[in-house]
């Protein structure tokens, strides 16, 4: 008879921003092991649970016996000598007379078949349990008590109930039984459960746990959208957030709490940082997006008067907001050209020099960019000059993430010109997949000179990205100039020319430029292949593109050309010559007409002619479509050629003639991008 199973694992605090990852990993790979073991009657399903004190995952339809097996085992063939033979009955048990001659496929061998009787839950759970708590992500273990047993967090209890019954195991040196604990405050005491199919239930009643963590994180987001509404405000909280709160309680209670507003004179992302980071409690915006001197918190504990929870958190938020505050008066003494100094003794990276040394680069690099986009040099000179002096303030010393936007509202108070704060603020951007690209010509400009310098001299002394280790985010810093570029008129190997310039002599390996190109073109394939079919990429960036402007209009052009009737046949006659140009004996050059002996060969020729103009006209006006599909007109004459002309003749005036002629078709065909890597 198959029943729920039930296991839980009760434990201390459970590290939050790992909880949910190890709530489902466990549920899964109890379910798995379940499976594996065929005590699952039907479809694979589980429910996971996860609270700070607990992983716990129900499995529904779990057998108490394994079915019984037919087992085949198989032997030596019937040619092997009489020795391997009797050596195989022998392992098993059994005589030679006894075995069975199968066939496996390539040969008949000897095999034992038997039926195994199933072997029940009791026998096979604690090995299951066992494994699944082996394979959890758990970086670093701990032991407790005179326990030889390790786990992230020290484990106090047990539960193995299959449906009314408990499943004798034991598992981390506990043995199993049908009772947990609730919450540490709230719950009535321990709690037994009668059948497994009762736990979430009695949990949340009886221990005022609600154990599921979707769960609890849907009732805590309810209730924070429910209170900021009464408020007309929004929430200011990622889901990373609202995922460790979440994994912090228990029993969530959201209350509404509030600080002076004088601290609102403080830039609101330094509020909305502590807020966040130091206190995990969540701040309110109003309409118009501006910081109000409310907050909502998620508290562990449900009380008939919160209101001494309130003000302690709202004492403990006010001596962090005073830190805040009291670093930017202080920031606020020095301006940021009077802090470069102090860069010199900051190490960017002790083979590359100082932050100030970094500067010096940026600062000739920015400009040189702004120069090629016709933007202001000085400004972006002063941008770049500038970018980097908040990291030597107080406030991104205690908060690094707010590196650039401090710097920008130093810049402000210091009365730079609105670009240039602009520029320090947003040269970060973008900072991961998805984010915004800086919004000007000299914000880009400042923030192309950084990951560019990053990329070439991190790349130069040889600290490569290789498998899922990248320290200095060399890809991220690749992505973000590749989506920059896409919208400006810039050659990238002449900016990685100009940047390896700027190193001191014999600082970077010789190859850096072409292996950091290489390495962008990887990584462009990667950034739009989300987007477009990978036979369309491979197209387009089989020209390796240098500048990246028009390659969103190329990729659509190929798309569309891709629905042509003649396309396919196009990218074959293509591949086919590109494979005859590789067998050509000399430099390809051009077509002598006198030597055009048969008609189809005079005819390509006369259409790829008429049809030059019109393409590279198309292509000049970066109307890509109208270049691709004007090809289409040249089918039946590639066609007719191919059917009737042999290119790789006795003649080497004539061959070479021909091969020059697909030549010319090539470089026509593949103005836009080679087509002949499109798949049918």
């Amino acid at each position: 008879m198959s029943q729920t199973l039930l296991i839980e694992l009760l434990t201390e605090e459970l590290p939050p921003k790992a909880l949910n990852n190890l709530g489902n990993h466990f549920a899964a790979a109890i379910a798995e092991g379940l499976e594996k073991a065929q005590l699952i009657d039907g479809e694979t399903k589980f429910t996971a649970y996860a609270s700070p004190r607990r992983l716990a995952v129900a499995v529904p339809n779990v057998k108490a016996v394994q079915a019984d097996q037919h087992i085949v085992k198989k032997g030596p063939a019937l040619t092997a000598n009489e020795k391997a033979i009797e050596g195989f009955a022998r392992s098993n048990g059994v005589e030679v007379g006894s075995l069975k001659v199968i066939h496996d496929g390539k040969q008949e061998i000897y095999a034992h078949e038997f039926t195994q009787s199933g072997q029940t839950l009791a026998a096979l759970l604690g090995d299951i349990v066992q494994a699944a708590v082996k394979k959890l992500p758990i970086p670093k273990v701990m032991r407790w008590g005179s326990s030889t047993h390790t786990f992230v967090r020290p484990v106090h209890g047990l539960i193995a109930l299959h449906g009314a019954e408990v499943v004798p195991i034991n598992v981390l040196g506990l043995d199993s039984a049908n009772k947990t604990l609730g919450h540490r405050f709230l719950s009535q005491g321990e709690i037994v459960f009668a059948q497994a199919d009762d736990y979430a239930t009695q949990l949340a009643e009886q221990g005022k746990v609600i154990a599921q963590f979707t769960e609890r994180k849907a009732t805590i987001q309810a209730e924070l959208d429910k209170q900021a509404g009464s408020l007309n405000a929004t929430v200011a909280a990622d889901e990373s957030l609202l995922d460790e709160v979440t994994a912090l309680v228990e029993y969530p209670v959201v209350l509404q709490a509030s600080f002076e507003e004088h601290f609102l004179s403080v830039p609101q992302e330094c509020l909305i940082l502590t807020m966040q980071q130091n206190q995990k409690y969540f701040p309110l915006l109003d309409k118009n997006g501006k910081l109000m001197n409310q907050f909502l918190l998620v508290s562990n504990l449900k009380t008939d008067d919160p209101s001494h929870i309130i003000h302690g958190n709202e004492r403990v938020l006010r001596a962090r907001l005073s830190d805040a505050a009291f670093f930017y008066t202080q920031d606020q003494k020095a301006t940021l050209a009077s802090r470069l100094p102090k860069l010199a003794n900051v190490v960017y990276h002790n083979k590359i020099g100082s932050q100030a040394e970094r500067v010096e680069r940026l600062q000739k690099i920015a400009a040189h960019i702004a120069g090629s986009l016709n933007a202001d040099t000085a400004l972006a000179e002063r941008a770049a000059k500038l970018a980097k002096a908040d990291l030597v303030t107080e406030m991104v010393g205690e908060f690094p993430e707010l590196q650039g936007v401090m710097g920008k509202y130093y810049a402000q108070l210091d009365g730079e010109q609105p670009e240039i704060a602009q520029a320090i603020e947003q040269h970060y951007q973008p900072r991961f997949a998805g984010d915004t690209l800086p919004e000007s010509a000299i914000a880009t400009a400042v923030a192309l000179a950084d990951k560019l310098e990053t990329l070439v001299g991190i790349w130069g002394i040889g600290l490569i990205p290789t498998g899922d280790k990248d320290p200095y985010a060399l890809r991220r810093s690749a992505l973000g100039v590749l989506r920059m570029l896409m919208n400006y008129p810039l050659s990238i190997n002449d900016l990685l020319q100009f940047v390896a310039a700027q190193f001191p002599a014999n600082l970077l390996a010789e190859k850096t430029v072409g292996e950091v190109a290489d390495f962008m073109q990887a990584r462009l394939a990667v950034l739009l292949q989300n987007d477009y079919p990978q036979d369309v990429v491979a197209a387009v960036l089989a020209q390796r593109p240098d500048r990246l402007d028009d390659l969103l209009a190329k990729l659509q052009a190929v798309q569309s050309f891709k629905q042509l009737p003649e396309a396919s046949a196009l990218a074959a006659a293509n591949k086919r010559v590109q494979n005859l140009l590789k067998k050509a004996e000399s430099e390809l050059g051009e077509v002598r007409a006198d030597l055009l002996a048969q008609d189809e060969e005079q005819a390509l020729f006369t259409a790829v002619q008429d049809l030059q103009p019109r393409v590279q006209t198309a292509i000049a006006a970066r109307d890509f479509q109208a270049a691709l599909k004007a090809l289409a007109a040249i089918k039946p004459q590639v066609d007719a050629f191919f059917d009737g002309v042999m290119v790789m003749v006795d003649d080497a005036a004539v061959k070479q003639n021909r091969l020059n002629l697909l030549n010319l078709l090539a470089n026509l065909m593949n103005g836009v991008a080679d087509i002949s890597a499109l798949s049918e």
